[in-house]
């Protein structure tokens, strides 16, 4: 883990595979970076989608940004239990203090009963049409849904709501000493 990026804030693009933004999240905190993954928490935070439309999140997020990985995962903290939404989407990169990648529309929804619901299919066919996605990445994207979803039926990482809770506590713990420190300076 770099500690250097543990407490700085970051902002999230996510586009469509033509290369036009489709949505934009205000600054969230970084509570974990490694080699395949960051972790960043928000809290109501500003939403902007492409055509300008704004709004502001409900609740508390971790939110994880593979790498490597075909996917990333927000974890809505709501009341005493956590929802996981999944977005199958191109490997994350961090280009100038902005975590950005490419989102397929196919999401799963992991409730918290575990049951798991598959969003988006008609979007994703119309989207796949439109963009004109080659049979690789139609594979590839296919590939990730099946493997996401098993992973959701296994609750293993990112799907581990003691893990989630922990990012959320180093969070609350981080904010608190750059609150203190705002206050005694």
């Amino acid at each position: 883990m770099d500690l250097d990026y543990i407490g700085k804030f970051i902002q999230v693009q996510s586009y469509k595979h033509d290369g036009s933004l489709h949505r934009t999240w205000d600054n969230a905190m970084i509570v974990e970076y490694c080699e395949d993954y960051i972790v960043i928490v928000s809290s109501t935070t500003k939403v902007i989608e492409g055509d300008g439309r704004k709004w502001y999140t409900r609740e508390p997020a971790v939110s994880i940004f593979f790498f490597k990985e075909w996917f990333n995962v927000i974890a809505m903290l709501r009341e005493n239990s956590i929802y996981y939404y999944c977005n199958i989407a191109s490997p994350s990169l961090i280009d100038n203090h902005i975590i950005k990648y490419i989102d397929y529309d196919l999401d799963l929804k992991l409730l918290v009963d575990g049951e798991i619901i598959r969003l988006d299919e008609k979007e994703f066919e119309y989207h796949r049409k439109k963009y004109v996605y080659d049979d690789d990445l139609y594979k590839v994207i296919r590939y990730v849904n099946e493997k996401v979803h098993k992973k959701m039926e296994d609750r293993v990482f990112p799907f581990i709501d003691q893990k989630i809770q922990q990012y959320y506590r180093s969070y609350l713990k981080i904010k608190d000493l750059q609150e203190k420190d705002i206050l005694s300076n």
